[in-house]
């Protein structure tokens, strides 16, 4: 079937197929400066849109654990060297690409079309994450639900428990004095000989307290491995189904909507988070807690390990959101003359004070556990699904009205997963608008929430009683250093082939002409220090990445391998499509290569008014969208 017997549907032609144009769009309002893709309705919509999507869960459950890791209180010098080195001159450079342009993340790349894979492995990338993503928040509301109980179902071991499971230690064998010698003994002997157990001696038994049990046995119901898929667990795929709906309801009418809710699940988490940390500050045994988050007396020697720095880095970029291609869809939606500038700034401070703040609220309720359990805080620490679902939910069963501060907690990773999905499902629509203009002028409901229930489908997988194999499967290859891929080639795209200091132009004319010295420091990151970090970085990873694994468990070859799959089905596009634009360029090789290095005829300012003497050679827009009959990959243009 030719193309242009294509159903109109899925033609994003002309607007007569549509009869769109007295039709308004819920995306837009006559208030806007850009009356077509439309704009945030004020700038508080944006930042705070903005500072949900870089504030997630990372922030409580991955930055306190790297500060205890890495020299507590110390740990803060290479975490602040890197926000500024590496992840603000990087968050600004994707916030004033948007801007300037007012294109996702891949339209944007009419900047340099040799490198429009670039664009789309982001896109992918961002698609592989909301779907595990979404799964981590249908967990938090599972644990959400189970709260509504006057005993929290983990702080014992119930029916579903074995013989491992206990609250306490359970004391194996020990060396104890005996007659004037050391002898070596189980503890049944030495207890029934009015015997004490030497210090330091002491070996405990196996065990597995109640949450922990609970998270496996009951709220996973966790299979063996991989190759177990078992079948699907209902309530967790409810929970998947309700946050998917969510979702769809708050961007219903994109940025519009979205912007409103925000307002919400951006703020109400610090609410929460200084609930907690004003009860936990109350707790024995807090000070404990917080001197090993910070450190009784930092351990400044760590600087000095490669390590560290590592961390730190790795710790900023994943934490900005930045590579992910969010950050270009949600300044898209900014009016040309909006001070990114300041917003990058507030935004990245906003994000690393958050860190820090988290780490106090965290840290002062495990301190209260390892104090109650009579264990080091060393023993209780944990990162990722072990704190969110194991050692936190362990330490609130433990104060009085449990139910309620687990509520608080769960309710608080809810909010922060959810303005994070908002983003990703943004960037998602933001791409299918700059592809199909007129059908998501019409159909914008319909798209996304179809889009939403695609998603579901899709995450099915990940609430079987195999599925969190599957979510640790995907966050290991996808959310790793295909997205450095993807952020090295950006800086190098536009600071190297693009050029700098035309990047640097383009941004004055929304800020207006700054100074040399204003610019001094963000030559220097984006031109040498940046760039030379991030590759660095990918390339640590690259020597340092390993099988995935989950605990102990062990993963299949055939699980590894659709791991890889995943990972080169999102860089893939980048050679594919740079050799597509070099074959439908003119010219010999070298021309042709030098060609698809040069700006689209159509890279520039959105608006005609915003273009000035430099862009003045642009066809206009809406001209030009009205003779494009685009294909199904017609992004690649």
């Amino acid at each position: 079937m030719g193309m242009l017997s294509l159903p109109r549907f899925l033609s994003c032609g002309k607007k007569k197929d549509f009869s769109l144009t007295n039709e308004k769009d819920a995306h837009s309002s006559e208030s806007d400066e850009n009356s077509e893709r439309g704009n945030w309705s004020n700038k508080g919509d944006y930042l705070l849109s903005m500072v949900g999507y870089a504030v997630g869960l990372g922030n409580v459950w991955r930055f306190p654990y790297l500060t205890y890791q890495n020299g507590g209180g110390a740990f803060l010098i290479p975490y602040t060297v890197m926000l500024a080195l590496a992840g603000l001159p990087l968050f600004f450079m994707e916030c004033s690409l948007g801007q300037f342009a007012s294109l996702g993340p891949v339209s944007i790349w009419r900047i340099l079309p040799l490198f429009q894979g670039v664009g789309i492995t982001m896109v992918i990338i961002s698609t592989f994450v909301t779907i595990y993503y979404n799964v981590i928040i249908a967990y938090a509301l599972y644990y959400l639900f189970a709260s509504f109980q006057k005993v929290l179902p983990w702080s014992d071991c119930f029916s579903w428990a074995d013989e491992f499971c206990s609250k306490t230690r359970i004391v194996s064998d020990c060396n104890a004095t005996l007659h004037g010698e050391i002898i070596h003994a189980n503890y049944t002997f030495i207890t029934s000989n009015n015997l004490t157990c030497i210090n330091g001696t002491i070996n405990y038994k196996p065990v597995q307290f109640p949450s922990e049990q609970y998270w496996n046995k009951v709220a996973l119901q966790r299979s063996s491995g991989l190759d177990e898929t078992g079948k699907i667990v209902w309530y967790l795929a409810l929970c998947l189904l309700l946050s998917w709906l969510i979702v769809g309801a708050a961007l219903f009418r994109g940025i519009k909507s979205s912007g409103k809710v925000v307002y919400f699940t951006a703020l109400f988490p610090y609410v929460i988070l200084l609930i907690l940390l004003v009860r936990g500050a109350t707790l024995e045994g807090a000070l404990d807690g917080i001197e090993y988050y910070i450190g009784r007396q930092s351990n400044i020697t760590k600087l000095m390990e490669a390590e560290v720095w590592k961390d730190a880095a790795t710790q900023i970029f994943y934490s900005l959101s930045v590579g992910w291609g969010g950050l270009v869809a949600l300044s898209s939606y900014n009016r040309f003359h909006n001070n990114c500038y300041s917003d990058a700034i507030l935004v990245c401070v906003t994000n690393c004070v958050t860190s820090i703040f988290a780490g106090f609220a965290i840290f002062s309720i495990l301190g209260h556990m390892a104090f109650v359990s009579e264990r080091p805080v060393s023993e209780v620490v944990d990162s990722g699904f072990e704190l969110a679902f194991i050692a936190y939910p362990e330490a609130l069963s433990k104060l009085p009205v449990s139910p309620l501060w687990s509520f608080l907690f769960f309710f608080m990773l809810l909010l922060l997963g959810l303005d994070s999905q908002f983003a990703s499902i943004e960037t998602l629509t933001t791409t299918i608008q700059d592809i199909c203009p007129r059908v998501m002028k019409k159909l914008r409901m319909p798209v996304t929430m179809g889009l939403c229930l695609l998603l579901f489908l899709l995450g099915l997988i990940c609430v079987t009683q195999a599925g969190i194999y599957w979510v640790n499967l995907i966050d290991h290859f996808c959310a790793g250093w295909g997205i450095l891929i993807s952020a090295v080639l950006e800086i190098i795209g536009i600071v190297y082939i693009y050029g700098g200091n035309r990047f640097i132009e383009d941004v004055e004319m929304m800020l207006g002409k700054k100074s040399s010295l204003f610019w001094l420091w963000w030559r220097v990151c984006w031109f040498f220090i940046t760039p030379a970090l991030l590759t660095a970085i990918l390339i640590w990873s690259l020597v340092t990445f390993s099988s995935p694994t989950y605990g102990s468990v062990l993963y299949p070859t055939w699980g590894t391998a659709i791991g890889w799959c995943m990972i080169i089905f999102c860089i893939i596009w980048i050679p594919i499509v740079a050799i597509a634009k070099i074959v439908k360029a003119e010219g010999n090789l070298v021309q042709r290569i030098v060609s698809c290095c040069r700006p689209a005829a159509n890279w520039g300012p959105y608006l005609e008014r915003h273009r000035g003497e430099r862009y003045s050679h642009i066809v206009d827009s809406k001209k030009e969208k009205d003779l494009e009959i685009p294909t199904v990959f017609s992004f690649v243009y």
